[in-house]
């Protein structure tokens, strides 16, 4: 188990104020800004941040003593790199160490449903798909913009998009780089708005989309349409287009991922003599096969090759034919006299009873 006082190098009896002085320091030693270049900062950050949030949680460092084991994934598996954790101890926006600023706001993403047969799912469909978002102005494309009039720089940012504001932490004065708020990043500002778009960038429209739905997906699968989304601020990229795909149940088969499963149900002269069925496939066409006599209920036959494509894979899956043998439940006159005549020519021991008929 780590050493967390190890790590911030003070004694197992430190109070409070020990631990806090004791990760300033170590903390503005190995902060990222301070080891330019140097790849193991993070990580060192990363551990002298765990053991101060372990040692200055009274609880937290109870249990530790105790030597029980102190579950961090909670803590620091979601965040996505060292700006996040940074910015869990000193603050929103606090811990940049000179990476990039986000720029105006993406569009945002659009989802969207389309409905298809097991057959088109099968083969792989174009789908035209509709609905209302903000596009680019055609007028200004997108800029805000009056045609003929140019963008100014931004006064407040010098036209970088960004500014850098410096604040107090616990480490001391620190530096963050953030997105001008005046330019909304952009680094220019509209002089002249567009009358199209007032100076937005971008107009509500209907829209259509085609979307190929490719072979082999599943009911529920989502596709992905990268930038096909609604209009951003002027000057960043669009959202994203998901498609949410409905397969259509189809009464002749049960589907389990590639394969498909088709019943075929006979009497009980077909599955003691033998038959021969028209089994359907996916595709449209008929398979004949032979079903041999004495074949017993829930007997499985295999077509291979004739299930569903796999998605994003060569080949396709199985069509399992089930035989279903239905038992009748009344039966005509000759009918049973002929099944008393099959079971007196049986080997049964014991003759069967007599059976009440039903409607004749």
């Amino acid at each position: 188990m780590t050493d967390y006082y190890e790590t911030l190098g003070v004694s197992r009896d430190a109070g409070t104020d020990d631990i806090k002085r004791a990760f300033r320091r170590l903390a503005r030693e190995s902060h990222p800004d301070s080891n330019p270049g140097d790849p193991t900062a993070e990580e060192r950050f990363r551990r002298i941040a765990e053991a101060y949030e372990v040692l200055s949680d009274p609880q937290r460092r109870a249990a530790y003593d105790r030597g029980d084991r102190i579950d961090m994934t909670g803590l620091f598996s979601s965040f996505a790199g060292v700006e996040d954790l940074l910015s869990r101890f000193f603050g929103s926006g606090l811990g940049s160490f000179g990476g990039g600023t986000a720029g105006p706001a993406q569009g945002r993403d659009v989802g969207v449903r389309v409905t298809i047969t097991l057959a088109e799912a099968a083969g792989g469909v174009d789908r035209e798909v509709g609905f209302r978002a903000p596009v680019a102005c055609p007028v200004c494309f997108g800029s805000g913009s009056a045609p003929g009039a140019d963008l100014a720089t931004c006064d407040r940012c010098a036209g970088q998009g960004s500014i850098r504001l410096t604040r107090q932490t616990l480490l001391g004065a620190a530096m963050s780089i953030v997105p001008c708020n005046r330019c909304r990043g952009r680094g220019k500002l509209v002089v002249e708005a567009c009358e199209r778009c007032d100076g937005r960038g971008a107009v509500d429209e209907d829209v259509m989309v085609t979307v190929h739905v490719p072979a082999g997906i599943e009911d529920g699968g989502r596709l992905r349409m990268p930038g096909r989304g609604a209009a951003g601020e002027a000057g960043s990229r669009a959202g994203d287009l998901y498609v949410e795909v409905q397969v259509e149940a189809d009464p002749r088969f049960v589907r389990h991922g590639s394969d498909l499963v088709h019943r075929v149900r006979l009497g009980i002269a077909a599955a003691a003599l033998g038959v021969d069925v028209a089994v359907p496939t996916v595709d449209g066409e008929n398979v004949d096969i032979t079903i041999p006599a004495g074949t017993q209920p829930g007997t499985v036959f295999k077509l291979s090759r004739h299930g569903m494509p796999r998605l994003r894979s060569r080949g396709r899956g199985d069509l399992l034919v089930e035989v279903i043998v239905e038992i009748p439940s009344s039966l005509t006159r000759e009918q049973e006299e002929a099944l008393r005549a099959f079971a007196a020519a049986g080997e049964s021991p014991t003759a069967p009873g007599k059976r009440r008929r039903r409607g004749g």
